[in-house]
């Protein structure tokens, strides 16, 4: 299956789910609130497969546009009510049962997530250690105090066991503003708390390169520049090059690190290099000629060879972040409670224009990662889950109209009011809520335009 296919397929798998985990709380609340359920969809237009329960008389739905879902329930405001089921409206219902049925929905995102972050922390969630490499002056980092060999251990009191971990936690930490404290273990294993000021550090270094911007490189173990498997028509069998050749030279520069060795070839296409090898003890040169290929919208020279890894290399460098039921469970909705937080502060940093709208992503961004984290394992594919229904459910819960935080604010205010908002306003809501989503979709849109043509 190739990578547009994955992304389609598990972009759909991974939005149903969600969706109609959403739309089931809405589903399972109501019914135990008493209200009738007309109909439960997942996705818009078409449908594309139906059957009415036996029991319930309720209209099970999958629609042909899988980028949504509703559950319809009875309401006289939408039609004629039979006076014998007037007692199952939904507007008929007493405040508490109707803000139950409209949270149910984000609650139930949120509880997923809870269940996904915890089946990910008994699974174990691999990673780097987060281990210091390079440290860049006139860096947060630096001023910080940050050595090379150290290893972060905590961010802020929380605890980081990978450099992933760690990489999230100041994300959080740079969302705030102000001080950091970074729990560090010493080469010499002493520890210490240093503080790291990212007051200036702007939302939008949040990026790929953000560790780089603060002033670290992370440490990663230096693999030899020793020939492993040759590719039988590659340019490195044409030149004379052997399983186990140790490099040592490259025109006349000393080289023993594999990645530098791969940078140099790559800089070379159609260009010959000049490799001295060393082989069963003894040393030559073979001249190579890298073959050029077109990566993308770039040319790099490749000769056709991969590194021998030595046995155990990474081990000192991997570690695991793993927990048993008992305390996945805290660890998980500890996690899921980062996630909303983070969210809502990103929300919030674009709102008021301290972050980029460049940020958000839309359906196509989405289904390329589904695509990518399915590829890579179950673990990764269950953190995409996590992190998309946690969005749905803070998004969910925003007080725009047409939105259940919309529902819920009218909620409120007949909480105060005594009655419920007129159906005039709440019509206006409506429409100022479409404009608000439709916009917002035709930048995610836009972006992920963006994303592709650059």
């Amino acid at each position: 299956m190739d990578g547009f296919l994955y992304s389609v397929v598990f972009f759909v798998i991974a939005l149903g789910l969600l969706i109609a985990i959403h739309e089931f709380g809405h589903y399972w609340v109501a019914r135990k609130a008493g209200v009738k359920v007309l109909r439960f969809s997942i996705g818009f237009g078409k449908p594309i497969w139906q059957r009415t329960g036996k029991t319930d008389g309720t209209e099970y739905v999958l629609a042909a546009i899988p980028l949504g879902g509703y559950v319809k329930m009875l309401d006289e405001r939408e039609g004629p009510v039979d006076e014998a089921e007037v007692h199952r409206a939904f507007n008929r219902k007493p405040l508490s049962s109707r803000v139950a049925v409209v949270a149910a929905g984000p609650l139930f995102n949120f509880a997923f997530a809870i269940i996904a972050y915890a089946l990910i922390f008994m699974l174990g969630v691999p990673g780097l250690k987060p281990l210091v490499g390079d440290v860049i002056s006139e860096t947060p980092f630096a001023r910080a105090g940050l050595q090379t060999g150290d290893e972060i251990i905590s961010v802020d009191g929380e605890k980081t066991p990978t450099l992933e971990a760690m990489r999230l936690s100041l994300v959080g930490s740079v969302m705030k503003g102000g001080q950091v404290e970074l729990g560090v273990r010493h080469e010499d294993q002493s520890e210490a708390v240093l503080v790291m000021d990212v007051s200036e550090t702007p939302v939008d270094a949040i990026q790929e390169n953000f560790l780089q911007y603060l002033g670290m490189t992370p440490l990663r173990p230096i693999l030899p520049a020793v020939i492993g498997d040759l590719q039988a028509d590659g340019a490195a069998v044409a030149a004379g090059f052997q399983h186990g050749d140790v490099i040592v030279r490259v025109d006349g520069q000393p080289m023993n690190d594999w990645v530098k060795w791969a940078e140099y070839v790559r800089g070379k296409p159609e260009q010959e290099i000049i490799v001295g090898i060393e082989r069963n003890g003894a040393e030559l040169d073979i001249r190579v000629t890298p073959a050029r290929v077109e990566v993308q919208d770039a040319v790099i020279g490749r000769v056709g060879a991969s590194p021998l890894v030595p046995d155990g290399l990474f081990e000192a460098y991997r570690a695991i972040q793993q927990y048993s039921l008992l305390a996945a469970i805290p660890a998980a909705i500890s996690k899921t409670w980062d996630m909303s937080i983070l969210t809502l502060r990103m929300m919030w940093k674009m709102l008021s224009g301290q972050a980029s709208l460049e940020n958000l992503s839309g359906p196509i961004s989405i289904a390329q990662y589904a695509g990518q984290t399915a590829q890579i394992g179950i673990v990764p594919f269950l953190s995409f889950l996590a992190i998309v229904s946690v969005s749905l459910g803070v998004l969910n819960l925003l007080p725009v109209p047409i939105l259940d935080g919309g529902h819920l604010l009218y909620y409120l205010v007949e909480f105060f009011k005594g009655s419920p908002v007129s159906e005039e306003t709440q019509i206006i809501g409506q429409k100022i809520g479409v404009v608000m989503i439709g916009a917002l979709m035709f930048m995610a849109l836009f972006n992920d335009i963006n994303r592709l043509i650059g």
